[in-house]
């Protein structure tokens, strides 16, 4: 589904992403995780073309990323802080990005009744409050069944219940057998929704497998305390096997 080889991004003198090698395979959810400033954001803007990097190859869906954005009309993209236009309201944004994508709307979309978002859809997106911003954006992602969904942060801001209806739309749609990335600072979202996960550090992978590949290894039951244990590994440049030939902490 993805292959990256190689990828480095500098701004300016500061290296950002190093030499990254990644697959990650259709039909999963994988998360991308690590502390602030280990690379997340620039991959992600990597693989929507929005940031050139400097050097490497990435083949999204079949497609060599070279300049050529109709690949794009393939992704459902949720950023973590949704930006439309003000003046719009939610019912005009969805017919804009429809418009934009040559695509037509479902308007029996689930997510817009599941998020109660009927009654807030005619309203201009600058009355609206950050969680309803970020439910509409979450609907324009999905809205179009893509083949592959880049989610970040996708609960930041949302109710519990608005949270668990998102979270169920993900695994319907793993389950389908489309492709999700998300990127989440909640270990309990990730352990709760990915199979498979990739740790960033210093813009290296330092992990790529299983969640619980790495739970076993490092010897704790909970995702979080793993990637604590994990971390605390690559601080001390050691070198971690995890369980089965795929998975592997590498220390710089």
């Amino acid at each position: 589904m993805i292959t990256i080889r190689n990828l480095t991004k500098r701004f300016g003198k500061l290296p950002v992403l190093k030499g990254l090698d990644l697959e990650i395979p259709a039909g999963s959810v994988t998360s991308i995780v690590g502390p602030n400033g280990a690379g997340k954001t620039t991959l992600v803007k990597c693989l929507l073309g929005l940031t050139r990097p400097n050097t490497g190859e990435i083949d999204v869906l079949g497609h060599r990323l070279n300049g050529d954005w109709s690949y794009r009309k393939h992704i459902g993209y949720m950023p973590q802080q949704a930006h439309f236009p003000e003046n719009l309201t939610g019912s005009e944004i969805i017919r804009m990005i429809a418009d934009i994508r040559g695509a037509s709307v479902d308007e029996r979309e689930p997510l817009i009744g599941d998020l109660g978002l009927e009654s807030e859809l005619d309203k201009p997106f600058q009355t609206l409050s950050g969680g309803t911003r970020q439910k509409i954006s979450a609907v324009v992602a999905f809205l179009f069944r893509p083949q592959l969904l880049i989610l970040d942060e996708p609960t930041a801001g949302l109710d519990p219940v608005a949270s668990s209806v998102l979270k169920d739309r993900i695994l319907e749609e793993r389950a389908a057998g489309r492709t999700v990335i998300l990127t989440s600072h909640i270990m309990t979202e990730v352990e709760e929704l990915s199979d498979r996960i990739v740790f960033l550090l210093d813009g290296r992978v330092r992990f790529e497998g299983e969640v619980a590949a790495l739970k076993e290894e490092t010897g704790q039951p909970q995702l979080e305390r793993a990637v604590a244990r994990l971390l605390s590994h690559l601080k001390g440049d050691q070198v971690l096997d995890i369980v089965g030939t795929k998975d592997r902490v590498v220390a710089a």
